[in-house]
């Protein structure tokens, strides 16, 4: 990324002042952009170092005159490694990890606007609001709605089992930021009653958290879940990974032990765990080849249940929920693995014996699709164990509860790799933003312009989205157990049953709860 595309846009022609707004912090001067008022790097919290390292997020300093809001503040710690190429040197320093962003068509308490907050993914140990896939634009524009976007802690700030500390900090970062929504989005332009909030990956993952944390109650109406991970750790595991990741330091996971060590520097403990989770398969199990030592914990407190237990339970049976994922998720992984046509029928095996569900669940695989090559069924029992049937399951759960959700599918393969990515994870991103160049997009759409049926198909995204957070109506039927009608989204948009009807029957009755420490 580049200074230019990331951290100081310039300013769009205009002839109106630069938009002041009083937050309950201070006041703070944003920059007119293309129609917008546009507001970046406002603390919501105070920064999450010395006494507040590794606690729970507290209220921001106040200040004196007008703070300019016009730079996305620092990312959290994590591997800069993962935030770009080129560019890397471009990403601002500081402690200030704790930010939000607004984009508003104007900045009027009295026009009290559908108000949609964006929570990024990155496997819960990278991304940032700065991304310049992650520019807010086209959807503040087009759907005349109000956009927020927060960082949040990841990795070994965030989420690490750490003793003496929270469990799931970057959640409680979540919640502390939309608290700040609550309270100062009147001032932008929007309507505090009518906050939807929307992520993909682990950003979906963190929404599902959300709909069962009592501390989340009444922050938000709507729910936007894109690509749902299944991935939840018991407080069994997450200790035990916690042990593993402080010895890779020397250390043990405790506060005393790792406030010894700078933010910034902490990060390495989780990258090296990474590159060998493999190697504790026998105890950790199907937590150890996502190679991401981070989840959301089921720890009894933040996180009382598992999002599935609690839904079903009714825990957001008030929160409408549009809910759906990629049809071909996996595939991305295996690309940026070089593994595209190169699993073995070994391969596809042991991903099976992993994964699939029920004692059988390699026969019952290998008998729903009796034509797949080794590729395709280690690609397919790992896309529904990972995502697609913990975002169906996630409709399922609701619907139990006495709560609505829609479902959706993305079958429109990316033009990218000659279309060999299929509609893979992350295509959503740059499809609902339009920002098809940057990040993630750049190697989708292969850096061409896109196609007006990949604009069509983007201002559809974007359409049914804001109408959500407008109606809760994203233009179909919603989901129940018996027609099970979600949106297709493709070049030619359909509403039918749910596509996926053999992975979905042999996942029926799976329990996605938390997983266990073998």
């Amino acid at each position: 990324m580049t200074t230019t595309e990331s951290h100081r846009p310039t300013d769009g022609p205009s002839d109106q002042p630069a938009p002041v707004v009083r937050t309950t912090a201070g006041a703070v001067r944003g920059r007119r952009e293309e129609g917008l008022a546009v507001f970046r790097g406002i603390p919501f919290a105070a920064p999450p170092v010395g006494e507040a390292r590794f606690m729970a997020p507290r209220p921001a300093h106040a200040w004196d005159g007008i703070r300019d809001a016009d730079a996305f503040g620092p990312p959290p710690p994590q591997d800069l490694g993962n935030l770009g190429g080129p560019g890397l040197l471009d990403v601002p320093e500081g402690d200030e990890w704790l930010t939000v962003n607004v984009w508003t068509p104007e900045p009027d308490p009295a026009a009290r606007r559908p108000v949609m907050v964006w929570i990024y993914g990155g496997a819960y140990k990278l991304g940032h609001t700065g991304s310049p896939g992650y520019d807010a634009r086209h959807i503040a524009a087009d759907g005349d709605v109000v956009v927020v976007s927060l960082n949040y802690r990841v990795g070994m700030e965030g989420f690490a089992f750490i003793e003496g500390a929270p469990a799931n900090r970057g959640l409680l970062d979540q919640v502390a930021a939309l608290e700040w929504v609550r309270d100062n989005i009147e001032a932008f332009g929007g309507d505090p009653d009518r906050v939807t909030v929307f992520g993909e990956s682990a950003g979906a993952g963190s929404i599902a958290s959300l709909l069962a944390m009592e501390r989340a109650t009444g922050l938000f109406g709507r729910a936007i879940a894109q690509s749902v991970p299944g991935t939840f750790f018991s407080g069994e595991l997450a200790r035990d990974i916690g042990l593993a990741l402080a010895a890779e330091l020397g250390l043990r996971p405790t506060v005393a032990d790792l406030s010894t060590i700078a933010p910034r520097r902490l990060t390495s403990a989780g990258e090296t765990l990474s590159a060998k989770m493999l190697q504790y398969i026998d105890r950790w199990g199907q937590a150890a080849p996502t190679v991401t030592p981070f989840s959301p914990v089921v720890d009894g407190e933040v996180l009382p249940t598992s999002p599935y237990q609690a839904l079903a339970a009714g825990s957001a049976k008030d929160i409408e929920l549009l809910v759906g994922h990629n049809r071909d998720e996996y595939r991305l992984f295996i690309a940026m693995a070089g593994r595209l046509g190169q699993i073995t029928d070994e391969q596809a095996t042991s991903a099976l014996r992993l994964f699939a569900p029920g004692p059988d669940g390699e026969q019952a695989y290998r008998a729903a699709f009796p034509d797949a090559s080794p590729g395709e069924l280690y690609e397919r029992v790992q896309t529904d164990w990972l995502f697609n049937m913990p975002s169906l399951h996630l409709a399922e759960a609701q619907t139990a509860g006495g709560g609505r959700a829609h479902v959706y599918q993305l079958t429109w393969p990316a033009p990218g790799s000659g279309g060999a990515l299929g509609a893979c994870h992350g295509l959503d991103i740059p499809l609902l933003f339009g920002t098809f160049g940057a990040d993630l997009g750049a190697l989708l759409f292969a850096g061409t312009e896109p196609s007006a049926e990949a604009q069509a198909l983007s201002s559809r995204f974007r359409s049914s989205w804001t109408a959500f957070a407008r109606t809760g109506d994203p233009g179909w039927p919603a989901y129940d157990d018996g027609e099970r009608l979600v949106q297709v989204l493709d070049a030619e948009p359909v509403v039918r049953a749910y596509p996926e009807e053999a992975s979905r029957r042999l996942w029926e009755g799976y329990d996605f709860s938390a997983l266990p420490l073998l």
